[in-house]
């Protein structure tokens, strides 16, 4: 399929996980993908691996000035963005009554304030038929322990996938958001490097197995895609059933 043939896709965390699998589906798929991370030698990599039709710009979301950066390379050098996935992210795992004041503002400026000013920031380089997609988490919609302010941070996600909808309708772009359930990604090595534990999260799911980034990033470009024409305000959920199993 050349689905995105023509089209400058934005993906925030681009170089690895599922910001990386993203990029090489759309761009396999006819993309010129933007790759934004905070490590300027895995963007290296992966423009090295992708070749032609890439654009790579290290920002950290977290900080307005390098987003204010971004979308000046973007502007300067591609001149529009027809897909934004805001997909950059963090998690910190542990009991409320031990998250630090550091850890919350970390999870915050990631997780809600970097990608709200990643998508109000790229909306002078969207034009009409333009696609925005938000990565949030099953996590939003069943308590987990430990779990406090990174779910909090990710059901804001698909609070503003509602809200942005309804604003950005009227000039023809579309949001909607992916819940991730568990992921084999380095991020979820990092939160949970256990590997005991690891394999308890693998028993939860309804579906035998962690979730692939590939699997995700199929959702996102389905998303993304003119397929999904008609489909605004959505969140959808790629989680292999966790979400609505019974806890154990």
């Amino acid at each position: 399929m050349n689905r995105f043939t023509n089209k400058v896709a934005l993906i925030t965390g681009g170089a690895s996980g599922m910001g990386l699998a993203t990029a090489r589906l759309l761009h396999a798929e006819g993309a010129t993908v933007v790759l934004t991370g905070r490590r300027a030698e895995l963007l290296t990599t992966v423009a090295e691996e992708l070749g032609e039709r890439v654009l790579t710009v290290p920002a950290d979301v977290a900080k307005t000035a390098e987003l204010d950066e971004l979308y000046r390379r973007i502007d300067g050098e591609l001149g529009r963005l027809d897909v934004v996935f805001a997909n950059a992210g963090t998690a910190v795992f542990k009991p409320a009554a031990e998250l630090t004041e550091a850890e919350f503002d970390r999870l915050v400026g990631i997780n809600l304030k970097g990608l709200f000013f990643t998508v109000t920031k790229a909306l002078p380089l969207l034009e009409r038929g333009g696609s925005i997609v938000l990565n949030a988490s099953w996590t939003q919609y069943r308590g987990l322990a430990g779990a406090s302010v990174y779910a909090a941070t990710k059901a804001a996600v698909t609070n503003l996938t509602r809200t942005l909808t309804v604003e950005l309708a009227p000039r023809g772009i579309r949001v909607n958001s992916v819940s991730p359930g568990y992921i084999r990604t380095d991020m979820m090595t990092e939160a949970i490097p256990d590997a005991a534990a690891r394999e308890a999260c693998r028993r939860e799911v309804p579906l035998g197995e962690l979730g692939l980034p590939e699997q995700v990033a199929d959702a996102v470009a389905f998303l993304a895609s003119d397929a999904a024409g008609y489909v605004a305000g959505t969140d959808l959920i790629v989680d292999g059933g966790l979400t609505y199993a019974p806890v154990r």
